[in-house]
């Protein structure tokens, strides 16, 4: 195939597919690189990688792993980034494992940034918290490990607003006081029985309890006879 009849073959110049065989194609357009790679029977491909510099695309819920793991650390836990609660299949873990041997303590932590189907998240972190029991067995040398839970959740707008749209759901999943839970997480004070919901703020920095708005009471006026 020569140059002319490529040329013509894509509409060009024959001089023009002469400077892209010479490596001088530099200042040509898309356009005309396209016509001639579809000539030659090869569509041009242009790649546009990511950013080797850009954030992960779990970099929001990494950092709120890191928020815990390094709390945890503070408060003189063990921590696990990604525990498996099932060692024979490991893609069923929980987001954090926090270990306390001295108390014979395991914390299953799950960590949200976005949260989609929260009842088939409540169904898995109570399948997790029973299969940490064989695991808290396992790891107790006879005194086996007390398990205990919570969630932590970013405080955005739109976690706030669905926790506040279903507060009973999320109450009754995660009844342990959060205040309790913050505490536990941040200073290493003993674990509420039940698990629980904290924030974190939106910057991942921190731990914020969840204060449940105070139900309103209907107070219904007693008729007065005439």
């Amino acid at each position: 195939l020569t140059q002319a009849s490529l040329g013509r073959r894509a509409g060009v110049a024959q001089m023009t597919v002469s400077r892209l065989e010479r490596g001088h194609g530099g200042g040509l357009s898309l356009d005309t690189w396209q016509r001639v790679a579809l000539a030659l029977g090869r569509p041009l491909r242009l790649d546009l990688p990511r950013d080797t510099a850009a954030e992960p695309e779990d970099a929001g819920h990494l950092a709120i792993q890191e928020l815990v793991l390094r709390l945890g650390r503070a408060a003189g836990y063990n921590g696990r980034f990604e525990l498996a609660t099932r060692p024979a299949e490991s893609w069923r873990s929980a987001d954090v494992g926090l270990r306390d041997d001295r108390n014979a303590r395991l914390v299953l932590v799950e960590c949200w940034n976005t949260m989609g189907n929260v009842g088939a998240a409540v169904r898995s972190f109570h399948r997790k918290l029973a299969e940490a029991e064989q695991f808290a067995v396992a790891i107790g040398s006879g005194r086996p490990h007390a398990v205990h839970g919570c969630w932590v959740v970013r405080a955005t707008s739109a976690n706030r607003a669905l926790v506040a749209r279903y507060p009973e759901a999320f109450a009754g999943s995660l009844p342990g006081s959060s205040a309790g839970w913050a505490s536990a997480l941040a200073r290493g004070e003993d674990p509420p029985v039940e698990p629980g919901l904290v924030w974190s703020d939106v910057r991942a920095t921190r731990l914020v309890p969840w204060r449940r708005r105070p139900e309103r009471r209907v107070v219904r006026q007693k008729a007065v006879p005439c």
